[in-house]
């Protein structure tokens, strides 16, 4: 009878420490390689930088191994009951840390048909972790970039995106990462808001900043970045402009751009019904997102819907209308907006946008009712959720606080608590020293 020998992986990147452990499988016998999906590998970690398919053409082709098979959670436990193997073979590296209890969980359904567990020492010298980190350094293609976001969504329920406003907000939106009870946490992409990039640059967000201006910061941003981004386009502009919109965005490798169904001069949307808001018409609106559809090279970019009833007081009937004919129109997805303090109108339209046959990922973005949760978010069906201003928010009343202090104090000394020193600035940004 055969001996059989489950080796669970995520093969992102190969390295000799994965053909060791391979390796010792296939003497002890028969291989098959769980292959986590993307989704169970962005349960703990950032999506691979290849898809399940061509980590699985690379897995496949290596020496001693017999089978791939997807591994659809971090957990082993459907995979191993369903094969029973006679041996699990892991590295040694996963006693500690986010893995300790699918260890733990591996043993015990082992147990269960006297399997065993083989560990094979950490390789020395090798880290997926550091080589990712060189990955990120090498950068990233637009063609990588662009379809980012769609395998984001195929994987995790809900990704998180935060403003930016220039390079450096786009290097924290990149590298902050925290540990939680549920493993890492870390921001998904980057929402390149009109609202903060026209206030860096000390204008008011009525697009005064023009498209090209603002292609310029998109760029640098793009240059030290490689998470994916959507682009505030406002209202798009006319017809007209937006198809050339779509191409730029497209040709640097955005992923995505949301339009707001509103006409004339562009006043954000929090100020409500207190200034002239005018929304265009369904059919206007429609024929911008089939020209923008039109216009694309691509079938990864995606044009989603900013639907602006809620803000101006007309109702979840006038939003759901909107919604069905924008997504028939060709929208990729739909944003809702509220300036309410609760969620309560969201969650309605939310629960009658979910039960659409034509249904596509729902955009949210709880800048006034900011206490619900990214738990509850996803619950009610949200799949992207963006904290739209909130790194210029807080840059602006910190560089305030220091300014004031030197002029209080004559001097800068009282403000070095707040500060970074000027050490950490020169290693902030790689190549720096």
């Amino acid at each position: 009878m055969t001996t059989t020998v489950y080796v669970g992986m995520s093969a992102d990147l190969i390295h000799p420490g994965h053909l060791n452990i391979l390796n010792k499988a296939a003497e002890l016998g028969e291989v098959t390689v769980g292959l986590l999906t993307d989704a169970a590998i962005a349960s703990y970690k950032r999506v691979p930088f290849m898809t399940f398919e061509q980590r699985k053409v690379v897995v496949e082709n290596i020496k001693g191994v017999e089978h791939v098979i997807p591994q659809e959670t971090l957990s082993y436990s459907d995979n191993l009951r369903k094969l029973k193997p006679d041996y699990v073979v892991h590295g040694d590296d996963w006693k500690d840390g986010v893995q300790k209890e699918t260890r733990q969980k591996v043993i015990d359904v082992l147990a269960e048909w006297n399997g065993k567990l083989v560990e094979v020492p950490y390789t020395k010298g090798i880290s997926s972790s550091l080589l990712h980190t060189m990955m990120k350094e090498i950068g990233t293609t637009p063609d990588i970039r662009l379809k980012s976001l769609r395998r984001l969504l195929a994987a995790k329920p809900i990704v998180r995106f935060l403003d930016i406003h220039n390079a450096l907000s786009g290097l924290i939106i990149e590298n902050t990462k925290i540990m939680t009870s549920d493993g890492p946490r870390e921001f998904d992409g980057m929402w390149g808001s009109s609202l903060t990039d026209s206030t860096a640059k000390g204008k008011p967000d009525i697009e005064a900043v023009d498209v090209s201006c603002r292609m310029v910061t998109l760029n640098e941003v793009m240059e030290v970045t490689t998470k994916p981004i959507i682009y505030d386009a406002d209202t798009g502009g006319k017809t007209e402009h937006f198809v050339f919109t779509v191409k730029t965005l497209e040709r640097l490798g955005v992923s995505a751009v949301i339009i707001e169904d509103k006409t004339g001069l562009k006043k954000n949307s929090l100020f409500g019904t207190e200034v002239e808001q005018t929304q265009d018409s369904i059919e206007n609106f429609s024929a911008k997102i089939r020209a923008g559809k039109n216009a694309q090279a691509t079938r990864d970019f995606m044009i989603i819907a900013r639907i602006e009833s809620l803000i101006l007081g007309k109702g979840i009937d006038h939003a759901m209308e909107r919604a069905m004919a924008f997504l028939n129109a060709g929208a990729d997805g739909i944003m809702i907006h509220s300036r309410e303090k609760t969620p309560d109108e969201v969650f309605e339209f939310c629960r009658r946008y979910n039960q659409l046959e034509n249904r596509k990922p729902l955009v949210a973005v709880p800048s006034s009712y900011n206490s619900v949760t990214e738990k509850e978010l996803e619950e009610h069906g949200v799949n992207i959720v963006i904290y739209a201003n909130h790194l210029l928010r807080s840059a602006y009343p910190a560089m305030v606080k220091t300014a004031q202090s030197i002029l209080l104090h004559g001097r800068s000394a009282e403000a070095d608590n707040d500060m970074m020193s000027i050490k950490d600035v020169l290693e902030l940004i790689p190549g720096g020293k």
